[in-house]
């Protein structure tokens, strides 16, 4: 359930910032949940998100929308997941596009977190109570490896593994266009979008993360390229803002894609699958690999480009 507020800007209140003059506001909220609205787009001004910092000029109409509180109890429900490799420490899953790997907004079930807690109840201890276990993530569009801590101490080894990118990941992506080199670093802050607070952006310097994302061309068509992005930081959205940044969105992207994906190809998602992951076993302390072959899904992207586009020479 969702519940607004409409409110108005006195005229005297010109000059204050959105985020204290919101508390005053609506003091049924606390500071932090209002900055969390604020944060992400729930908070508009005149019909425009804004920031928590944003000066009101008096007047404005303001419209805050309160999502319910989800509930930190995670319901395990059976649902099928295709296990790579488990232990008593960690388990690899190759997930599958469409899943959503916890729960949120408009995603409360069928999450990859609730069928993992119905596999080994015990991970729903490592963690948060909504997050057993997850140490990162795919979207809900991404097919691919990703690795859960089934243990307290394997979720804090393999999060200081990822603090200290020394975590592998390596995708495959069919992107739109050719590239101008057949192998690129870019190295470019990601953060919120400065008008669309639900979307990520590439950000002047010192206006978000650190994103690092390597790419080097693996076959490439007329109107197409499929790449390999090795990730070196894991910011939310990576790959595909950086691609698209560089006028190459990943095909199917909603988001940060283009119109005019290839249509007769049904995705069920975006063409990006993480197709390997290394990293530290916890308790050996010896390096594992794994990896997942490209999805039937991107396989049928690849051959009808093939067959209706040959590969450049």
């Amino acid at each position: 359930m969702t519940s607004r507020l409409t409110l108005s800007v006195a005229a005297d209140a010109g000059g204050r910032r959105l985020d204290r003059w919101l508390a005053d506001s609506v003091p049924d909220l606390s500071r932090a949940r209002l900055q969390a609205l604020i944060e992400s787009g729930h908070v508009r001004v005149d019909g425009a998100a804004r920031k928590a910092a944003y000066r009101l000029g008096g007047g404005e109409r303001v419209e805050v929308e309160i999502p319910s509180l989800p509930s930190d109890t995670l319901t395990p429900e059976p649902i099928t997941l295709s296990i790579v490799f488990e232990d008593d420490h960690v388990i690899v899953i190759d997930k599958p596009a469409g899943l959503v790997v916890h729960p949120g907004a408009g995603n409360m079930h069928g999450t990859l977190a609730a069928a993992v807690v119905a596999h080994a109840p015990s991970i729903a201890a490592v963690g948060s109570p909504r997050r057993p276990g997850i140490v990162h993530r795919l979207d809900k569009g991404t097919s691919g490896l990703l690795v859960l801590a089934k243990t307290q101490a394997a979720y804090d080894s393999l999060t200081a593994q990822l603090v200290a990118r020394t975590v592998s990941r390596r995708y495959v992506a069919v992107v739109h266009g050719r590239l101008r080199s057949p192998e690129g670093v870019i190295d470019v802050p990601i953060g919120r979008h400065p008008y669309d607070r639900v979307r990520m952006a590439v950000r002047p310097r010192g206006g978000g993360k650190r994103a690092v994302t390597r790419y080097r061309e693996l076959e490439r068509f007329s109107l197409h390229t499929c790449v390999e992005a090795v990730l070196e930081t894991g910011r939310t959205h990576q790959i595909r803002v950086h691609l698209a940044s560089i006028g190459h969105p990943v095909v199917g992207d909603p988001v940060y894609g283009r119109r005019g994906d290839v249509s007769d190809v049904t995705l069920d998602g975006v063409a990006l699958h993480a197709a390997a992951l290394a990293f530290m076993h916890p308790v050996t302390q010896k390096r594992v690999e794994f990896a997942a072959p490209v999805p039937p899904r991107i396989e049928r992207l690849l051959r009808h480009l093939r067959e209706s586009d040959a590969p450049a020479r």
